[in-house]
């Protein structure tokens, strides 16, 4: 007798992928700068840990917020009892109108629009039940956020078909390649619904062109599929080129008189702009009415708590506030970038020019033993096991090319990050002379090959899961 079901039985989640398997690792020895010296560093988590003083700050200076209060008077009980699945107006507007001031307030947004959400794992989700039924997939251009294959696919039964990218062209999103994934698609019998992409890039750290944006909408309307923009990260950008949300491009090309306007969904956090991924925060915008009330009845799966919501329409409410911590977190976000990029480069290393997010694309394919998955896997398990740093290799973001990797850098101390550096800065000055030395040996030597061989002998012992090709 079976005594569970299919889902809670089967194995695809996505938790054997190299990016999960990486924090397990970190979990069981993490680094502490006295308590723990020796232990792994974590490189593989995508949380802004930069400007929480700007928040504490805040918070000190408004305790009646913090101590759910309106002008000295209690509000507890009010918040503590029932609330619909709507959400509160006032967060609701106070929410939109963030959005549009991390876009320049080049766009508004409609608060009866917005759909609130446990977070943006919740939402992306959401909006795969409201457009695709079992079976049915979304392309997405590679890489892509290796949680991706969790949050679409494990409860929806939706498909993921990869747009390749490449870094020929610094990974950019092209015609070529969003026809060759849609024909991918047609070959292997599944309904396109649409593409999903991240703006700003989720491993990328960059942000879509215009270009790519317009090249997008021209396709889903094309096709008559649907586009979801995940913009989480819209207010982490740092440098030029300035951020462009889908909703900009729509306006600017008067696609609010088409179909099309109804087939484009917003994806947004206050994760990472706000640093706040523990309160849970995240919203489905849509122009559809359809979407927006089959959403909104979603996310009685998984509301936000009425006390996060009146907190932050308060905190959000102070414009002069949310106007300092935007411009004082990106300029903190663009030092710690440059830290990493530069230290980086002094020991050999490039990174992928960016402009935006809580990591860097790094490029360490001249480091690989071989140009192939195993030789990336291979670095991998050196690089967590005898540097000491969890990195996420580019094979778990479903990279079509070996040697990329992701690193955080703005989830630890600038202390912290120095110490990383100059961990990867030891490991590669061993290597070059482990080289040299081996390429100056005897070929008969093989007490040489059998040390060379024992260094490739990892604790870590699990199969990499097949990538989609």
């Amino acid at each position: 007798m079976k005594f569970l079901s299919n889902k809670a039985t089967c194995n695809s989640h996505g938790q054997d992928s190299s990016y999960f398997l990486g924090w397990e690792e970190y979990e069981k020895n993490p680094y502490h700068e006295t308590r723990n010296p020796k232990g792994i560093i974590q490189m593989g988590l995508a949380e802004n840990q930069l400007s929480f003083d700007l928040l504490e700050s805040w918070l000190a200076q408004n305790p009646d917020a913090a101590g759910f209060k309106t002008n000295g008077e209690s509000i507890f009980r009010e918040l503590a009892l029932f609330q619909d699945y709507h959400g509160l107006p006032a967060f609701k507007d106070a929410l939109v109108q963030f959005m549009s001031e991390i876009r320049g307030n080049k766009v508004s947004f409609d608060s009866n629009k917005l759909v609130l959400t446990a977070g943006a794992t919740s939402a992306n989700e959401t909006l795969m039940f409201c457009l695709a039924d079992t079976g049915d997939a979304f392309l997405l251009p590679t890489p892509y956020y290796p949680g991706f294959d969790r949050d679409l696919k494990w409860r929806t039964g939706a498909e993921i078909v990869p747009i390749q990218c490449t870094s020929s062209n610094g990974f950019r999103i092209t015609e070529s390649a969003l026809e060759e994934a849609y024909e991918l698609a047609k070959r292997r019998n599944l309904r396109v619904k649409g593409v999903l992409v991240t703006n700003p890039s989720n491993p990328l750290a960059t942000t879509l062109s215009k270009q790519e944006l317009k090249l997008l909408l021209t396709f889903i309307a094309t096709k008559r599929i649907h586009l979801i923009s995940d913009e989480i990260y819209s207010g982490t950008v740092f440098n030029s080129p300035k951020f462009v949300s889908v909703m900009e491009v729509l306006i600017e090309n008067n696609y609010m008189y088409t179909d099309i306007w109804d087939r484009v969904h917003i994806v947004y956090s206050l994760s990472k702009d706000l640093g706040l991924p523990g309160f849970r925060v995240g919203a489905i915008y849509s122009n559809d009415d359809m979407v927006v009330s089959a959403a909104t009845k979603m996310s009685s799966f998984g509301l936000i708590s009425s006390q996060t919501q009146y907190l932050l329409f308060i905190m959000l409410s102070d414009k002069k506030f949310t106007k300092h911590y935007l411009s004082e977190n990106q300029k903190r976000l663009k030092q710690r970038h440059e830290m990493l990029v530069r230290g980086l480069k002094k020991i050999g290393i490039s990174c992928l020019d960016s402009n935006a997010g809580l990591f860097c694309w790094v490029d360490m394919r001249h480091l690989l033993s071989s140009n192939t998955f195993d030789g990336e896997m291979e670095l991998w398990k050196k690089i967590v096991y005898e540097v000491g740093l969890n990195i996420s290799p580019g094979s778990s973001c479903h990279c079509t090319e070996p040697g990329w990797f992701r690193a955080c850098f703005a989830n630890m101390s600038e202390a912290t990050l120095y110490i990383a550096i100059q961990r990867l800065k030891a490991f590669v000055d061993s290597n070059a002379t482990n080289n040299n030395i081996q390429n100056h040996q005897p070929l008969n030597n093989t007490s040489s090959k059998k040390k060379s061989f024992s260094k490739l002998v990892f604790r870590l012992s699990f199969n990499e899961r097949q990538r989609e090709r």
